[in-house]
């Protein structure tokens, strides 16, 4: 996912350049779902008292934090033109890059051979015959997203 996403990243500074949209990057936590609001809480307390602890609280706070959920950070691309303003989710993107007919409503790739299984599939085009990536197939499928978000904005 990786490579996807500085492709990803890099294009879409690309597009911004050519166009009137204006773009900002905000970096936003994701909790894995069924944590409550409180266990939220808790985790951002320790996490912003970890700053200024002592050696000791430190170890104790971490050995907390081991037990708790952990959010995993996510991004978004934040587009304004004039009083219009557009929030993009980068890792939606990455997963209509990376994965074959990803859903984003779902979650999943659809399969027409097992619908009873969730799951997601792997672009396979993005690879060569000896498994590695192909670096231009990746580069042009990243153009086409972030196009397809451009077209979106301008009612294409």
């Amino acid at each position: 996912m990786q490579p996807a996403f500085i492709r990803l990243v890099d294009n879409l500074r690309k597009q911004l350049e050519a166009s009137d949209w204006q773009g900002t990057y905000e970096e936003h936590s994701i909790w894995p779902k069924g944590v409550s609001e409180e266990v939220k809480a808790r985790v951002l307390q320790l996490q912003s008292q970890l700053e200024t602890a002592t050696a000791d609280e430190a170890v104790q706070m971490e050995a907390q934090l081991a037990e708790l959920p952990a959010p995993f950070p996510g991004y978004q691309l934040c587009l304004a033109q004039g009083n219009r303003q557009i929030r993009v989710d980068l890792w939606e993107l990455c997963y209509h890059i990376c994965f074959q007919d990803y859903d984003a409503d779902s979650g999943t790739s659809p399969s027409s051979d097992r619908p009873e299984e969730a799951g997601v599939t792997i672009d396979a085009t993005l690879f060569d015959a000896a498994g590695e990536v192909d670096w231009q197939r990746l580069d042009d499928k990243t153009q086409r997203v972030v196009q397809q978000v451009f077209d979106h904005l301008s009612g294409g």
